[in-house]
């Protein structure tokens, strides 16, 4: 069973974030789903990972070739057919306990700055702790990321 990853962002947004937590997994071999809950902001994050430094191959879902995407960005509903080992979900999507199991890392992404984003976060590790999933939780307070106890 793989792990949850709680990401907090004080200080920096997930367009920030992504780019090195999306590098770090296709290292290690991973294919990664980038999961939202809104088209328009996943199309948001598509034109900020092109415009980053470096190349980080992507594709929105829907497109003919998401099978062979390295990272897959889709909406809540959509299957992510790029066989994913990782999945990072933003703005609140919804991730089950049951599919954590099947991954090697799941990592939420949320912004800590948004009281709803915060109790959206809360509940998720509830929900995810309570379906067995090992969590951790990380934060950028003291200005780098560090693992909280």
């Amino acid at each position: 069973m793989g792990s949850a990853l709680f990401y907090h962002l004080t200080r920096s947004s997930p367009g920030q974030l992504l780019p090195m937590l999306l590098g770090k997994s296709l290292q290690a071999g991973w294919r990664v789903e980038l999961r939202g809950r809104d088209a328009a902001r996943m199309g948001a994050l598509d034109e900020n990972l092109w415009q980053g430094d470096g190349f980080l191959p992507h594709g929105l879902a829907g497109g003919p070739h998401d099978g062979r995407q390295p990272v897959l960005l889709t909406i809540e509903g959509q299957v992510a057919v790029n066989n994913p080992r990782c999945l990072m979900a933003v703005d609140g999507a919804e991730v089950a306990g049951a599919e954590c199991a099947d991954l090697d890392r799941t990592c939420i992404i949320f912004d800590g700055n948004d009281p709803q984003a915060l109790d959206r976060a809360r509940s998720q590790w509830r929900d995810l702790k309570a379906a067995g999933v090992s969590a951790e939780y990380w934060s950028e307070a003291g200005g780098r990321w560090e693992r909280k106890q």
